[in-house]
């Protein structure tokens, strides 16, 4: 590979951790709640990686930070192919979290790429910011590659590396391509706790075994599990309650109304928090604590995909993490992820962790 196109979402994610479950059109009030950016630092993550196996690459980029500044902070010259903010008064801002910059925007700068001839486009962000790159390419009939390093709160789609350095490791050395879907669902539905999913592009994916899975939405009965962990909840300990059905059920077990896609924390019968965001959960939260989570069917993680409130400082804080999820789904898992935005968090994860699936029965599965 000769040439690469980058293209970041600077937004992306921020409503995670602040309890919004997604960017889209919510930008202003996760700035309220005080978000953070977490895409430019994933980014540069994925270009350092890529520029440690193929540092003589042309890089195409859009303007600050759309993709220049973390090139740039990864020790590439890029080329910038497009500037959102030409032609007026301001220029990028120092904060990305401040970019007003749009869907049309992703979209003009994978166009501009394209016209460069690039060999892949590696994009930064979630599956809106995926629907986006792949409009492109169909919309032209383009059957250059594109990856995906994630930094949205949905990551429902099958074109995105493991992690971001996975996704710059992926770009420096693929061989070939397979066609893998891009999926998004209904972000209003999503707050409201239901998940309508929707297809919405195939497209050329680098193979690898670090590109990660679609996700999978697991069926069947988990009233076993709830009914063995609710049997052993521990007098003043308390519990933060992660999204996914299968926590919900033991929710449910506890006489908790629990809001399925978000996190409650609950101690000794009361509620502490519903839906809550990461400050909520941290101004609640009291040791000793357990963190109860259930993988993501088909892909495993636990930690970084559509629990971001779930942030290092709340892990941190707990003393436990109770991993649930019935066996079938662990079935079709090859192992547990971690991506939580923080390297030594990460690597503490990592190893065996013991994994509840019934009643009685547990499994050990490796964090990888």
């Amino acid at each position: 590979m000769d040439t690469i196109g980058v293209v970041v979402n600077p937004i992306a994610g921020m409503g995670g951790r602040v309890g919004l479950k997604g960017t889209d059109g919510k930008i202003a009030e996760a700035r309220q709640r005080g978000a953070t950016t977490r895409a430019p630092e994933r980014a540069r993550r994925a270009l350092e990686a890529l520029a440690r196996e193929a540092d003589d690459l042309t890089v195409y980029a859009a303007a600050g930070p759309m993709g220049e500044d973390a090139a740039r902070d990864a020790g590439f010259d890029p080329e910038v192919v497009y500037d959102p903010w030409a032609g007026s008064a301001e220029e990028p801002p120092e904060d990305p979290g401040q970019a007003e910059t749009t869907a049309e925007d992703t979209r003009a700068t994978v166009r501009a790429v394209l016209e460069r001839g690039v060999d892949l486009v590696l994009f930064v962000g979630g599956d809106g910011t995926a629907v986006d790159v792949a409009g492109v390419l169909e919309e032209g009939g383009d059957e250059t590659p594109m990856l995906g390093v994630p930094a949205g709160v949905k990551i429902y789609s099958s074109v995105f590396a493991v992690t971001p350095r996975d996704a710059g490791r992926i770009a420096a050395g693929f061989d070939a391509v397979e066609r893998r879907e891009v999926n998004d669902i209904d972000e209003a539905a999503y707050r409201e706790g239901e998940v309508r999913s929707e297809l919405r592009a195939v497209v050329p994916v680098p193979v690898a075994p670090d590109v990660q899975s679609g996700k999978q939405v697991s069926s069947g009965s988990v009233d076993s599990l709830a009914a063995g962990f609710a049997r052993e909840i521990e007098e003043g300990r308390t519990y933060v309650f992660g999204p996914g059905g299968t926590v919900g059920a033991i929710e449910a077990e506890l006489g908790i109304e629990a809001s399925p896609l978000g996190v409650d924390v609950w101690r000794d019968g009361e509620v502490l928090a519903t839906d809550a965001a990461e400050a909520e959960i941290l101004e609640v939260l009291a040791e000793p604590a357990t963190i109860v989570v259930s993988p993501i069917g088909g892909q495993g993680f636990v930690f970084g995909r559509g629990n971001h409130q779930l942030s290092p400082a709340v892990i941190r804080r707990a003393d436990e993490i109770a991993v649930v999820a019935a066996g079938e789904k662990l079935d079709a898992i090859d192992a547990l992820r971690v991506d939580t935005d923080d390297d030594d968090v990460d690597e503490e994860l990592r190893g065996w962790m013991k994994v509840r699936t019934g009643r009685f029965t547990t499994r050990l599965v490796k964090v990888v």
